[in-house]
């Protein structure tokens, strides 16, 4: 299990659980910052680990995979599950919101095609598949869950074209899918982004469907 910090709602008072992942060369604090300092929700119980290093994989997510870059990122999947799994059997009654940022992100797509049912809904702010579009990178079966995905044009670290492969494959695999993708938007979270993970996490909290369906 990786590091965790806990921020907001204790456990016996949250009514949504948000685990938040970082990126390459970032601490738990610039999650702070980024993300949880800015969502004005209540009750939410903020769950955020720490890789060992620096990051959760050396290789950048669009380089093809070797067996160093697998044996990295099935052991951040691990971390990342069976986090979400010992908050789960701590208060089973509580959704689990994912949500993750640039690298975070991009571990966070591999949890959901390792571990489809492990989140009732998901964030994925700069992301895309790990690995190089001629790899054979799994595809599960997701059956109608709530993604929220977006990423900048011009990103110095997810070029738009892997971003657009992975809301392909998101899409084939059943998820339903809201997106922005945003002209010169700096390697960052912008206020539309967090504006739709506060979305999501007061429809959770509340128990009412994301996005105002239930389709």
């Amino acid at each position: 299990m990786p590091d965790i910090m806990y921020k907001g709602a204790a456990a016996d008072a949250a009514q949504v659980i948000c685990i938040v992942v970082h990126g390459r060369g970032q601490s738990q604090q610039d999650m702070l910052d980024m993300i949880v300092s800015r969502v004005a929700v209540p009750h939410v119980r903020f769950a955020l680990p720490k890789s060992a290093g620096p990051g959760w994989y050396d290789a950048r997510a669009i380089d093809p995979l070797t067996d160093h870059t697998l044996i990295q990122m099935h052991d951040g999947v691990r971390q990342i599950a069976d986090l979400i799994k010992a908050e789960r059997t701590a208060r089973p009654d509580l959704p689990v919101l994912l949500c993750g940022f640039s690298q975070g992100a991009c571990l966070s797509v591999e949890v959901l095609m390792c571990q489809p049912q492990i989140a009732d809904a998901v964030c994925l702010f700069t992301a895309c598949r790990i690995g190089a579009e001629t790899d054979n990178l799994p595809l599960k079966q997701l059956e109608g869950l709530k993604i929220y995905a977006s990423c900048g044009d011009d990103d110095p670290w997810i070029p738009a074209v892997a971003h657009h492969r992975m809301i392909g494959d998101l899409t084939r695999a059943g998820a339903r899918l809201r997106t922005d993708m945003f002209p010169g938007r700096p390697h960052t979270v912008t206020d539309t982004e967090i504006a739709a993970l506060s979305d999501m996490l007061h429809a959770l909290a509340d128990g009412t469907a994301i996005w105002g369906d239930d389709a």
